[in-house]
């Protein structure tokens, strides 16, 4: 009998084929929840009726730092996202460049979330000095509960309690902020927030084309007792997300577009980025894996620099081992 596998995934368009039934695992009974990912990710970890599903790559990380093996990594990476469009600044700002940010006061939602590093490895890579920033770390457009942010660097301080970062940068309070969700304030044509790189594809295509990163924020995440019980079901979920992006990148040439130029971009990002850009596997991502693990040590959240290897040790042993029967 086939094992069964409880997931959750938040409402993603590329999960459409996974979802709908139209792709399955081979040998396995998946049983596909989805919702929020506000609600999703921490389900995923701690909700006992799951069997796992996304959550976080740098939470991953940092469980595996500290010897916490209760949930087993696969390298199925089901968000990614660029990050120099999450930058802001005031209208009237006299910041123009990356390189105006040194020295600045700059607010950020997170200083340990997956985003925050690759957010740091961006402004590495554009010449900025992370030291030399004056970091702020609150919400973004909502208060949070008035509890301090976890594991703050040495250079950054939580923002007081009750206040939001995108209003502390339209009062000037900030000097610019990094927020993944438009912040409120921000309008394309007239204000008051504008982004601080106007052409940010120019800007993420060239980093990509340097680092060859298009940076992972997640990854899917199994309890340990699901792989003690039948360690073959890793490589037969990895196969799966390979078969459902393939799925869904087929369907994307197809009419009708979520964007009437939606065909002339996928041309453009396949010339800059490669066939299978949001590809699936380790060996393929290992580069960019091991720039995200060398990150989060040079900032300070690791202690010890921990190689892909050991962040996917359970995925690899497996792939060892004799195949299942059957």
């Amino acid at each position: 009998m086939n094992p069964k596998l409880t997931l959750i995934f938040p409402e993603y368009a590329r999960f459409l084929p996974l979802a709908l039934g139209d792709v399955k695992p081979d040998g396995v009974d998946l049983v596909w929840k989805r919702g929020p990912r506000t609600k999703t990710l921490p389900q995923a970890l701690t909700d006992p009726a799951m069997d796992g599903g996304e959550h976080s790559l740098s939470q991953h990380l940092y469980r595996t730092a500290a010897g916490d093996r209760a949930h087993v990594g696969l390298p199925i990476f089901p968000l990614r996202n660029f990050g120099a469009r999450d930058f802001y600044v005031r209208g009237d700002s006299a910041i123009k460049s990356a390189a105006d940010l040194a020295g600045k006061r700059v607010g950020m939602y997170s200083w340990t979330a997956s985003g925050s590093v690759w957010y740091r490895h961006l402004l590495r890579h554009l010449g900025v000095s992370v030291a030399s920033i004056k970091w702020t770390i609150g919400p973004i457009d909502d208060p949070a509960p008035a509890t301090p942010p976890p594991n703050l660097h040495g250079g950054a301080v939580a923002a007081p309690p009750g206040n939001v970062i995108s209003t502390m940068l339209r009062e000037g309070e900030l000097d610019a902020i990094i927020s993944p969700l438009r912040p409120a304030g921000f309008d394309l044509l007239k204000g008051p927030l504008r982004r601080l790189f106007a052409d940010f594809t120019a800007v993420e295509m060239g980093y990509q084309k340097a680092t060859g990163c298009y940076p992972i924020q997640h990854l899917v995440i199994l309890r340990r007792a699901v792989v003690d019980r039948a360690p073959w079901v890793m490589q037969r979920l990895v196969d799966c997300f390979v078969a459902a992006e393939k799925h869904f990148v087929d369907n994307m040439w197809m009419f009708p577009y979520a964007s009437p130029w939606l065909e002339a971009d996928l041309e453009r990002v396949e010339r800059t980025m490669g066939l299978g850009y949001h590809g699936h596997g380790l060996e393929p991502n290992r580069r960019q894996l091991e720039a995200f693990c060398a990150e989060a040590h040079a900032s300070g959240l690791t202690q010890r620099l921990i190689g892909v290897d050991e962040l996917f040790a359970d995925y690899l042993a497996a792939a060892k081992a004799p195949a299942r029967a059957g």
